[in-house]
């Protein structure tokens, strides 16, 4: 008897641990997936009764689902339109949480040094106009180089993705070329080159072809050792993405505007990596389930205080000291 009751009181104990279980679904951007992968691990650590399921389906996918209502969150590299945010049901806040890079990432075998890569040449090779590897312009940058006469084969997002929105913004900024023929967003008429899906998805086909360059964020070339060279930035300087370079296009940022809705690509200073950005969660400023936006407030909270800790192990960039105190001020928001 005494055996039936303990299994019954276990058996109970069991059901009231999986009732108190919350679980809340994500959707979004391919560009932060590492660190939010190690973030939701972690705060699962501290908070077992919580779950946070995320999708890395890209940027254009996790703002469809967001308005669709079928994820608690979004998250993004490309803030949503004004004609995005129209449709939501309530209010959507742009939450900062780390800033990343964009690199250009290349398969040339035989060159052993990195390949430096001017603003109007990286617009012109993916615009199709550079085909080659050894063309004069490339070589202008790279005297020093040994550049093979092997054919460019362009690499690029095939879903809607904020890396191609960071990719593109930078472009449309530095090539009047580009602003008038593809432009800037999420998804664009490539004029040349071969889509895949995820910054996973580039890294990979950039590593397996010859020849290949893709854009890819920083943590994917480096995950998968793939070159990435520097990239001229509005000083003229040649710049390679880490750490210290995406602080230093971030620091640009001198009046953050209230929705957070800002570019930092081509930032001024002779230091700044030119395609750098925010990434943002998007969160539904109003719940219905106060059990779920008291988590995601808590989690929001130890995002800043520990979260942020975390990020320059995976090479994403810490927000700024006064970005965090602002985002910490738009967490009152969410009710």
């Amino acid at each position: 008897m005494r055996r039936i009751l303990t299994a019954t009181l276990v058996a109970m104990s069991l059901l009231g641990c999986a009732a108190a279980q919350t679980t809340l679904n994500g959707a979004g951007a391919t560009f932060p997936n590492p660190i939010y992968s190690k973030w939701f691990s972690e705060y699962h650590k501290a908070n077992p009764e919580v779950q946070v399921n995320y999708q890395s389906i890209g940027s254009g996918g996790g703002i469809q689902q967001l308005l669709a209502g079928t994820v608690d969150f979004g998250a993004s590299d490309g803030p949503m339109s004004d004609e995005q945010l129209a449709k939501a049901k309530t209010k959507i806040l742009h939450l900062p949480t780390v800033l990343g890079s964009v690199v250009p990432a290349y398969n040339v075998p035989g060159v052993s040094g990195e390949i430096k890569f001017g603003q109007q040449v990286l617009a012109d090779i993916f615009l199709g106009k550079i085909t080659s590897w050894n063309d004069a312009a490339i070589a202008r940058d790279n005297p020093d180089l040994k550049l093979p006469n092997t054919p460019i084969l362009v690499v690029h997002r095939s879903d809607g993705s904020g890396t191609t929105y960071i990719f593109t913004d930078f472009l449309s900024k530095v090539s009047p070329d580009w602003r008038s023929r593809v432009g800037k967003g999420t998804a664009v008429q490539w004029v040349i080159g071969l889509g895949a899906k995820g910054n996973e998805g580039v890294a990979g086909m950039v590593r397996q072809m010859p020849g290949a360059i893709g854009y890819v964020e920083l943590i994917y070339a480096l995950q998968n050792n793939i070159s990435y060279g520097p990239v001229q930035n509005s000083a003229g300087k040649f710049v390679k993405a880490d750490l210290s370079s995406t602080s230093a296009a971030a620091a640009s940022v001198k009046q953050m505007p209230a929705d957070f809705r800002v570019s930092i690509t081509n930032a001024p200073g002779d230091a700044a990596y030119p395609i750098a950005s925010f990434t943002w969660l998007l969160i539904p400023a109003q719940w219905q389930d106060k059990n779920k936006e008291k988590i995601i407030v808590d989690f929001l909270h130890w995002m800043l205080a520990t979260g942020e800790g975390i990020a320059p192990s995976l090479n994403y960039a810490s927000l700024p000291a006064s970005v965090a105190q602002k985002v910490a001020t738009a967490i009152n928001q969410i009710r």
